[in-house]
Parts: C-alpha cells; sequence; structure tokens
C-alpha cells in the first residue's frame, strides 16, 4: 500500500499517541464533490467555476521565456482575446516568464503548467495604488500582482509556480537572517536604522512606516498623500475582491510582499492542492486570508509562511463593522501547516463575524501556534459556531491552543521573548465594539510538545463562552490557562506537563473538569482564584483526586467550586 507523506506523518503521531484515531479514509476520499458528511452545520454544495472550451497560449502573444522581458502585454492581450470568446483558458507553459500584475476577468482559468514560473517584476512603478482594503481597513496599496473584482468563474490551476518578488518590498530584521543573507540584503541597496538592525527598501519605506498602525496609515487622507509613500504600501499577492465561484487547485504561490492569497468577499470559494509559501521571516508573510467570504473549502494544501498561515477575517473595527459582511460557512480539512504565527488562525480582524466553520484532519508542525483566536476591545463583531476535530500538533514553541482577547499585533513567540504576558484587567462597558467568542467545540487533539497546551482568555465584560474541549492528549511546559470564561467544559483530558501547576484558573463560571488525567502530585496542581469564580465542578476519578491537588483562593466564595 501506498501512502502520501502527511498520511505517513498521521501514521507516526498514531506510534507517539496509541489512542490516536487515523482517518486515512478521510485523508483520501475528502473532496469539494462531495456532500460535506460529518459537517456540523447545513452546507450547500460549494460551486465551482465554469469555464468555457476555448484555449490560447500566452506565447502566442508575444511572452518571451527565460525572464528577462516584461510579459505584461502578452497577458493581458491573452487574457483580452480568450475573454472577447466568453472565457476560457490561458495556458502559461514551461518557462521563466517576467510580468507587471495580472489583470484577471470574468470566465478565465489561469493554467500554468508544471515548469512555468511566473516572476512579478520588482519593478515597483508597474502597481499603481488603489483603494482597496488590507488588514482589514479601508485604504490604499499597491495593486497587488494578481488582482481581479466584481468578477465571476475563475481558476488558477496547473502545477506551476507564482513568485510575487516580495523581497524587494519587505523589511527585513538582521536577527531573523543568517549573515551571509543579510550581507546579500546590505548590498543590494536600501536603507538601515539607526542601530543597523532593520533594513528598509528604501527612504520611501522608512517615511511611509513611520505613524503607521500594523501597516496602515490611517493619519493619510488622499491618493497623493499615499502617493508619496509608494514603496511602504506593499500589496497582497493575489487579491480577488467581491466575486463569485473561484478556484484555485495545484499552483504554487510564493514569495509575496504581504498576505499570500487574499480573497474579500467571495462567495463560492475553492483552495485544494494548492501550495503556499513565503520566507519564515517575511513580515506580515500570511498564507491564506479569507476574509468576509461565504461558502469556502480549504483542503489538501500545504503552508510553509512567515505569519499566520490559514486564516479567517471579517474586516477591522468601524471599517468591518460598517461592512458587515461575516465570512460563514468554511470546510478547512486536510492540510499540513510547517512554518506559521498561526496554523489556522481566526482574527484579529473578525467585526463583521465568523461563523459555520469545520476544521478537521490537519497537521501543525512547527507552528509558533497551533489554533489561534485573536481580537481585541475595539473590534466588535462575534465567532460563534466553530467545530475543529483531528489535529495534530508536534513541536509548538507557545500556545498549542490560544484564544486571545488581548491582541496587540505581537506573535506570541515574540511576546514571550519580549518577556510579556497578558494582564487582568476591570471591566469596561459593552457596546458594539466589544468582540465575542462562543459556542466552540475542540475534540481529538494531540499535541506533542509545546510551551502551553491551552491559553483561554476572555474580556472581563465580555467572558469566552461555551467552549468544549475534549478527547486532548497533550506534552507541554505548561497546561491550561483559564480567564475570564465562561462554560468551559473540559472532557477526556490527558496530560504531561512540566510545569507542576496544570490548570490555572481565574474567574471561571460554570465550568465542569472531568475525566482528567496529569502528571502532578501537587497540592497546587488545580488553582482557583478571582472574586468571579462561581460554578466550578471537579469530577476525580481513579487517577486524579481533584480534593488532594486544588488549591482555592482566598477571594473565591465557598460554594464556588464542588468536587
Amino acid at each position: 500500500m501506498k501512502f502520501k507523506l502527511n498520511q505517513l506523518l498521521f501514521l507516526a503521531f498514531a506510534v507517539t499517541f496509541s489512542n490516536c484515531p487515523i482517518n486515512i479514509q478521510a485523508q483520501n476520499n475528502g473532496s469539494s464533490k462531495d456532500s460535506y458528511s460529518g459537517i456540523e452545520f447545513k452546507m450547500n454544495k460549494i460551486n465551482e467555476p465554469k469555464i468555457p472550451n476555448n484555449t490560447v497560449n500566452i506565447a502566442d502573444f508575444g511572452a518571451v521565456n527565460g525572464g528577462t522581458v516584461l510579459c505584461t502585454k502578452a497577458f493581458a492581450d491573452a487574457i483580452d482575446a480568450v475573454s472577447k470568446k466568453g472565457g476560457g483558458k490561458v495556458i502559461i507553459p514551461p518557462g521563466m516568464w517576467l510580468t507587471g500584475p495580472i489583470i484577471l476577468k470574468s470566465n478565465i482559468e489561469l493554467h500554468a503548467q508544471r515548469g512555468a514560473l511566473i516572476k512579478f517584476s520588482t519593478d515597483k512603478n508597474l502597481y499603481p495604488i488603489i483603494e482597496t482594503s488590507f488588514e482589514g481597513l479601508n485604504t490604499w496599496r499597491c495593486i497587488s500582482p494578481i488582482y481581479g473584482k466584481n468578477l465571476e468563474n475563475v481558476a488558477f490551476t496547473g502545477n506551476g509556480v507564482y513568485d510575487g518578488s516580495g523581497e524587494v518590498w519587505r523589511m527585513v530584521k538582521k536577527g531573523k537572517l543568517t549573515e551571509s543573507q543579510w550581507n546579500d540584503f546590505v548590498k543590494s541597496g536600501g536603507v538601515l536604522n539607526d542601530k543597523k538592525t532593520s533594513w528598509y527598501p528604501s527612504e520611501q519605506y522608512v517615511k511611509g512606516n513611520q505613524n503607521a498602525d500594523q501597516n496602515v496609515r490611517a493619519d493619510l487622507k488622499t491618493k497623493e498623500q499615499f502617493e508619496e509613500i509608494r514603496d511602504f504600501l506593499r500589496p497582497v499577492m493575489v487579491s480577488i475582491q467581491n466575486s463569485k465561484r473561484v478556484l484555485f487547485d495545484g499552483p504554487v504561490f510564493q514569495n509575496s510582499p504581504a498576505w499570500n492569497i487574499h480573497p474579500l468577499m467571495v462567495e463560492d470559494l475553492i483552495i485544494r492542492n494548492t501550495t503556499v509559501r513565503n520566507p519564515w521571516y517575511s513580515q506580515n508573510g500570511d498564507g491564506l486570508d479569507v476574509e468576509s467570504c461565504k461558502n469556502v473549502l480549504v483542503e489538501n494544501s500545504s503552508f510553509d509562511v512567515g505569519d499566520d498561515a490559514i486564516c479567517i477575517k471579517s474586516g477591522k473595527d468601524k471599517d468591518g463593522r460598517d461592512r458587515g459582511v461575516p465570512c460563514e460557512n468554511i470546510i478547512i480539512r486536510n492540510n499540513i501547516v510547517y512554518h506559521g504565527h498561526g496554523g489556522v488562525t481566526v482574527g484579529s480582524e473578525m467585526s463583521g463575524g465568523v461563523k459555520n466553520m469545520h476544521v478537521s484532519n490537519c497537521t501543525f508542525m512547527g507552528t509558533d501556534v497551533g489554533l489561534r483566536f485573536k481580537s481585541n476591545r475595539g473590534r466588535g463583531g462575534v465567532v460563534e459556531n466553530i467545530f475543529i476535530s483531528d489535529i495534530y500538533m508536534n513541536s509548538i514553541p507557545s500556545q498549542a491552543i490560544s484564544f486571545d482577547l488581548y491582541y496587540g499585533g505581537k506573535s506570541i513567540a515574540e511576546k514571550l521573548a519580549e518577556g510579556e504576558t497578558n494582564t487582568v484587567t476591570t471591566a469596561i462597558p459593552v457596546d458594539e465594539k466589544t468582540p465575542q467568542f462562543k459556542n466552540i467545540v475542540i475534540k481529538n487533539i494531540y499535541i506533542n510538545g509545546a510551551q502551553q497546551a491551552v491559553f483561554l482568555q476572555g474580556l472581563p465584560e465580555m467572558n469566552l463562552e461555551n467552549i468544549e474541549i475534549s478527547n486532548l492528549t497533550g506534552k507541554a511546559d505548561k497546561g491550561f490557562s483559564i480567564i475570564d470564561a465562561n462554560g468551559i467544559k473540559l472532557n477526556n483530558i490527558n496530560l504531561d506537563i512540566a510545569d507542576s501547576t496544570i490548570f490555572d484558573i481565574y474567574n471561571g463560571k460554570n465550568m465542569s473538569l472531568k475525566n482528567i488525567s496529569f502528571n502532578s502530585d501537587s497540592p497546587k496542581a488545580v488553582t482557583i482564584d478571582g472574586e468571579a469564580s462561581k460554578n466550578i465542578e471537579l469530577v476525580s476519578n481513579a487517577k486524579t483526586d481533584f480534593s488532594k491537588k486544588t488549591t482555592i483562593g482566598d477571594k473565591v466564595a465557598k460554594s464556588a467550586v464542588k468536587m
């Protein structure tokens, strides 16, 4: 019997965790052609693009192989020619094809054959600035190397490679590079900061970076003002907006200036058999950012990127709330994530809401965080009805599962390295700016090495609500931190934790811990504190006697904990 790489990885986990159920059948049979069996919510069939049976080849429109002659016009002419016939397939044959932006039209399939390398030009003058959305905000950016808006029926097929030449757009920190890599950047030109610890592509980039909030200049209003900092306005590599029936099936997308693939307000979106790559040090080098989309399938793909890998978003703060378009009806399954700040991430731009999301049979190897949910006061929006199962995580340098409602723009690894910790703050009034995360089911989770197994932190004024975690087997330095959470249900949890405290609970309400086993004999294996704590049920078993391993703080009411 022949196994694919990801199947062998799952079998390796079976050796590590003897109780690990391996679903090879799901790996083999999962496809967009099924009826989405096992999905916990009603999911209509996702419609694939319908591409007319017409074909053109960019070589017939003057495209020159070799990677030195600009082929922008050849791409545009090929797309125009087949579009005039009602649409069809644009073939990109084997070879190196240098081009500026590719502007998509409806009913077009870009078919990059194996051996084709589409290299986007490093000449930033080819990328005019346009009104768009970035980091969930309405702003101006340079047009994306691949761009389309208000389209129907768009497909990317074949096994060719699209390279965004991101190295000329991004700033880089010296500490993230080898000496020879750093020297290459310095020799290429650009600008160093005063401490000579960061490289910037140009003085214009440095100017643009001043007063920027997470790469967006909210203080600038006119196109002319943005033109003065063009170099700073790094585009996402693939931007498809307000469109229907979009398919990615087969190609490699790599080295993006900012985010890699960004579908925005797309209905019926399929990403399968696709490889997304960015240098691990790439600033904002997200893999896939699905924003305010409806009916989405992400499957059988791999991600190795510099920021979050598979991201679910719906706009940021007032701009996101004004748009009011949630991300909904999402299936993410049978994917592998290598490096990334998060394997599967929701937020922090989730102001329009996220609902009905299924994640299953995914492997995260060395991602900063495995399952990452993040937001902050000011976002608003509701994240609900999330179902996650059969997740395999290995060598996670920070938190395997993280819910952080105090996200401030840094990765968790960066915060830990700088000694930052989340602090408990006082409640503020609830309004439209208050984010809410609720009704989330997580089961069949396997963690083989992490700084912390699970971190759950809500807001004092809006707790995390109704999160169920079951069938979790984990080895980590730290166990569970649960802060400002209501309705947390933990069942069948088996932990091997280096720290003596396994569960650290603060202001927990309506919680239950059942069928729990762990390796600590400390009387502080479970600590409960916070005057808002109430109705916490600890159910002992043959392996765990909570009465001997629990310390309750003075501020906790005597009736709050039942054993």
